[in-house]
């Protein structure tokens, strides 16, 4: 069993009475006149939590949407296409290089949302937004 970490010393002590006493010690007090002590957290939970916010060796929609990409648009699409980023609201952003492509997803956007709602993990996803880049 490991023992609790030890929590740090509540200093009682204001700046100024820090400094008398190191001053009548003969001692240098190097504590920064505004140094707030906070409490000290473990690095676990919060590696864990960024992890989590990130999406750091989990699986995402956008992932399992890229993964299909050739098989829902074919190899010539999607050779000058590629998946964006899923917002809150359920918007997918497609991005494409070149106007004939573009023009291809566009005229096939309502097939491919049917198409990407299929997929499991993505069937929060609302409209496509189609833009180059």
């Amino acid at each position: 069993m490991v023992p609790p970490s030890p929590q740090p010393a509540k200093d009682s002590f204001s700046y100024v009475a820090r400094q008398l006493i190191a001053d009548f010690r003969g001692v240098p007090d190097n504590t920064p006149a505004r140094q707030i002590r906070r409490h000290t957290s473990a690095l676990a939970p919060l590696m864990e939590a960024l992890l989590i916010k990130h999406n750091i060796g989990r699986s995402t929609p956008e992932d399992a949407i890229r993964q299909n990409w050739p098989s829902l648009v074919g190899p010539a699409i999607a050779h000058y296409s590629h998946v964006g980023l899923i917002d809150p609201k359920g918007k997918l952003v497609i991005l494409y290089n070149q106007p004939v492509a573009g023009n291809e997803l566009r005229f096939r956007q309502s097939d491919l949302l049917l198409r990407i709602r299929a997929i499991p993990g993505c069937a929060h996803i609302k409209t496509l937004t189609i833009r180059a880049g």
